[in-house]
């Protein structure tokens, strides 16, 4: 894979005891350094007319100028610093270079993976929370959807980290012309994410929550994705794919009750691999949460692995009964036919 990738996005520091560290990302670098294919990418920074195409651009102004007086606590999870403004610019940047490159042609080998921080999914239009400051993903479908280079009329998201994307939900809610998909644990922080949450407006039905309930492993994860996900992304159609890519619904992350193996990250990256194909769509990927170090290193390494010629291995549970009650719910909410198996 190509890796998106700037050390400005470690001059960001939320302060001692924070999960959300520049660690993270020297962890995933030196797990990458025993494969071979990796490659490492510089992109140029976002503007903020990038930024503010999905944000408030008071917020924008606020952010900038918190960030250049030093930072501080935003919210009792959300910690700035003097460098914080300069990775999120770089981290946007990043999300916007992965992007291009999957709609450049890059695939296979060549898919694109940016590795910025701070992520972004819980970044709302007019405000940060739960570690996140602007919308790296947002970000990035929009400027494909704006850009004059690239004929992109659909953008479908699916995000896998274990919270719920209320941000990109609420940037994309009432439009029609990205479908995005949150999995994640039901309850979880930010308490959002409900079944019957399905857009309005012009996006009533392009938003799907699929809340996974804890203790949920690989065999239902692996269930949603090729049942009412694929299904509704087959149906939309979209020309750009963009996985937000969180890794902590690993079950030896610290912050989750979801059951995940390391294997279960290289079964989905499989899945969206062939829903991409199957609706000739570029597919890119974005950083988002992932706390312990080694298993985010791991799993980050392991979507490597499965571009690179790696089988992933298939499980052979059968799906646990609240698991099928949770997707059959998801599939009727979108009226959509699945066969999950049961």
């Amino acid at each position: 894979m190509q890796f998106g990738y700037s050390e400005t996005c470690l001059a960001h520091d939320p302060g001692p005891r924070h999960p959300e560290t520049a660690d993270r990302l020297r962890a995933i670098r030196e797990r990458l350094k025993k494969k071979h294919g990796v490659e490492y990418v510089a992109a140029d920074p976002c503007t903020a007319e990038q930024i503010e195409a999905v944000h408030d651009p008071e917020y924008v102004d606020a952010l900038e100028e918190f960030c250049a007086d030093g930072g501080g606590n935003w919210d009792p999870d959300t910690t700035a610093s003097e460098g914080t403004w300069d990775a999120i610019r770089h981290s946007a940047g990043l999300a916007c270079w992965a992007v291009e490159a999957a709609l450049d042609g890059d695939d296979g080998r060549k898919t694109p993976f940016s590795l910025g921080r701070p992520p972004g999914h819980h970044a709302v239009a007019d405000d940060a929370m739960g570690f996140c400051f602007v919308n790296n993903a947002a970000v990035a479908a929009q400027h494909a959807l704006d850009s004059g280079e690239y004929d992109v009329d659909r953008v479908a998201i699916i995000d896998w980290d274990v919270h719920h994307g209320n941000g990109t939900q609420d940037v994309f809610y009432d439009r029609d012309d990205v479908y995005f998909v949150s999995i994640h644990e039901q309850g979880l922080y930010p308490g959002t994410g409900e079944i019957d949450e399905t857009g309005d407006g012009d996006g009533a039905g392009t938003t799907m929550n699929v809340p996974m309930p804890a203790g949920t492993d690989d065999v239902e994860y692996l269930a949603a994705v090729e049942g009412p996900i694929a299904a509704a992304f087959d149906a939309f159609d979209p020309d750009l794919v963009i996985v937000s890519a969180g890794f902590d619904a690993h079950r030896h992350d610290p912050i989750s009750r979801i059951r995940l193996s390391t294997e279960a990250y290289a079964l989905m990256t499989d899945r969206m691999r062939t829903v991409a194909d199957e609706t000739d769509a570029a597919l890119a990927f974005v950083l988002e949460g992932g706390y312990g170090l080694d298993v985010l290193a791991d799993s980050v390494a392991i979507v490597h692995e499965t571009f690179d010629g790696r089988d992933p291995l298939e499980p052979g549970d059968e799906l646990a009964d609240q698991a099928v009650s949770t997707l059959e719910d998801v599939a009727d909410e979108h009226g959509l036919d699945v066969d999950l198996g049961s």
